[in-house]
């Protein structure tokens, strides 16, 4: 069953976002992840079959193998468990949903970059430097850094996050919880990224959100998917050019291709575009997981 967006009278809609459409349950929120995909900050018209379960189901992967480094907002993801409201969309929630934790979301994304790509890599070209952080010249397209770096960006609620250095961030965030996301997003990249690359997938950088939770900090939203991070297969990777992927940057390249304005509305995906970008998804999440999707 593909789903494009949820509709449950009896809950409350609280937000439908790119991807997740989520509900307040009073003592907790109930996130959906839908078939929809984004590119260049606009949904497109067609959703990706099975995405919205690939998504769930990996962060509820990696939310498990990170809980030792730190505490997410996950409670379960059993449609059985969750408040007896829900019980009558079960076939609508099943592998697509959580019931989290509420948190305050902090105002800022925390981006760490391990590789030389996107828009780290047109900042490099033209500055040196990364969200303030200097860096070694001579570098190619896609390099490996020499550490991972953390390059925080804005929240936008309209239109395109913009990258802030550090001291930028401890203005928005204050200073020790900006120490503290910076030290616990680079451990868990690279947690992350060894874990994968063992698996035939680099992690080239990612994306990662947190919230407070009674005063303490919680890992939120999603973690290490390819939504929210760049996955480029092991095996075809090759430094001074732009890599194959496993997200969806192969959506981003037909998009480029065909002269879209990157404004809406977005044009309407050919079976064979929507057929591929499933398959890289599925991909992805066979090689972390080492399972098949539950559909």
């Amino acid at each position: 069953m593909v789903l494009f967006k949820t509709d449950f009278p009896e809950l409350k809609l609280v937000k439908r976002g790119k991807v997740r459409d989520i509900y307040d349950l009073g003592e907790s929120l109930l996130i959906v992840s839908t078939d929809r995909i984004s590119a260049f900050d606009v949904v497109m018209d067609d959703p990706i079959p099975d995405k919205g379960k690939i998504l769930n189901q990996m962060s509820l992967f990696w939310f498990d193998l990170l809980k030792d480094i730190i505490e997410n907002h996950v409670i379960t993801s059993d449609p059985e468990e969750y408040p007896d409201v829900c019980k009558k969309y079960k076939k609508e929630l099943e592998g697509r949903s959580m019931l989290v934790k509420k948190a305050v979301p902090l105002k800022i994304e925390c981006i760490v970059r391990g590789y030389l790509a996107g828009s780290g890599w047109k900042e490099y070209k033209e500055k040196g430097s990364i969200c303030g952080i200097k860096l070694p010249g001579g570098l190619k397209q896609a390099e490996r850094l020499p550490e991972p770096i953390f390059t925080p960006s804005t929240k936008a609620e309209k239109g395109h996050d913009e990258n802030i250095t550090f001291d930028e961030a401890k203005k928005i965030v204050g200073d020790k919880i900006a120490e503290e996301i910076r030290e616990i997003s680079i451990e868990i990249y690279k947690r992350g990224s060894r874990f994968a690359e063992e698996r035939g997938i680099i992690i080239a950088d990612t994306k990662f959100e947190f919230g407070l939770c009674d005063g303490k900090l919680i890992l939120i939203d999603e973690v290490l998917t390819p939504d929210s991070s760049r996955f480029w297969p092991k095996e075809e990777y090759t430094p001074g050019r732009p890599q194959k992927s496993f997200d969806k940057q192969f959506l981003r390249d037909y998009l480029e291709s065909i002269g879209w304005s990157k404004e809406p509305p977005p044009p309407k995906l050919p079976l064979e575009i929507i057929e591929k970008t499933r398959k890289r998804y599925l991909e992805a999440f066979r090689r972390i997981t080492g399972k098949n999707l539950e559909v």
